[in-house]
């Protein structure tokens, strides 16, 4: 199979808010660098990671010394005056959300506002840090404010979009074939898409991504379940369903220096 067309999965890493019950996550330092490197043995390409307050440079550096798994840091909700530890830590991605933060979780409420000038702040520290914006994509309106960064040349291609579905709260969207491809239908040219989705259905959003070109995430942030009512052992055993997903549909999986000449990341 052309290593163009293979499938490129995540792994996020972080808590589940909405299946706190589950606690099935890594909490330190250690675990987390475990967690990661498994779940690359398992096949992910991506690491989704909240890189923990104080030991960001210290997290990326020792999954870096262990494996060559791309290191895509979070948390988007963060505003970008708040963030310049992860850039000091040099991730190959830094997660950026297109829009604003409205979501509804079990223990907390989150009401966040990015504005354009905050994106346009972005695409200049990405730039200045050599680090690949990973955009989330929620709703059409944020495919809206990338054709804007695009307009005003702040960005380069290949555009990685990660969409988001049945996330709850103020900025959700369903996750239904109808909304999947809507959202697929305004990506702008040379764009590289994977989808998130809470809950159950994500196994179906999934295999849309699979047949139709795109590319998935999965994790405890997500869904820590690995079915409805079983609780997956770690990140690992997510990771390698979905694998196993893929293959069954036809699709084989990227290894991560494959994923970095997809998306664009000079490799380490």
């Amino acid at each position: 199979m052309n290593p163009e067309n293979k499938l490129i999965i995540t792994v996020t890493t972080a808590n589940s808010w909405i299946y706190p019950e589950a606690k099935n996550w890594p909490t330190t330092v250690d675990e987390l660098i475990d967690d990661v490197v498994k779940s690359y043995e398992a096949g992910a390409a991506i690491a989704h990671v909240h890189l923990i307050q104080g030991y960001e440079k210290e997290i990326v550096d020792r999954i870096r010394e262990q494996c060559d798994i791309i290191i895509q840091a979070g948390m988007s909700s963060d505003p970008i005056e708040e963030r310049q530890a992860l850039f000091d830590a040099r991730p190959d991605m830094a997660s950026i959300i297109l829009n604003h933060h409205d979501e509804s979780f079990t223990n907390v409420q989150v009401y966040r506002l990015h504005t354009r000038d905050e994106l346009e702040q972005y695409c200049k520290k990405c730039d200045q840090y050599n680090i690949k914006p990973e955009w989330e994509v929620w709703n059409t309106g944020s495919l809206w404010n990338l054709r804007y960064l695009i307009e005003k040349k702040l960005v380069k291609p290949p555009y990685f979009l990660s969409t988001f579905f049945n996330w709850p709260g103020g900025a959700w969207s369903p996750p239904d074939p109808d909304e999947f491809f809507l959202r697929r239908k305004y990506y702008p040219p040379e764009s590289i898409y994977t989808v998130s989705c809470m809950g159950p259905e994500q196994t179906k959003i999934a295999i849309l991504a699979i047949l139709h070109e795109g590319h998935v995430r999965v994790g405890t942030e997500d869904y820590p379940y690995i079915k409805e009512g079983v609780v997956a052992k770690n990140n690992a055993e997510i990771v390698a369903r979905m694998v196993r997903i893929s293959r069954e549909l036809g699709r084989e999986i990227a290894t991560p220096s494959e994923a970095r000449k997809i998306i664009g990341i000079p490799s380490i």
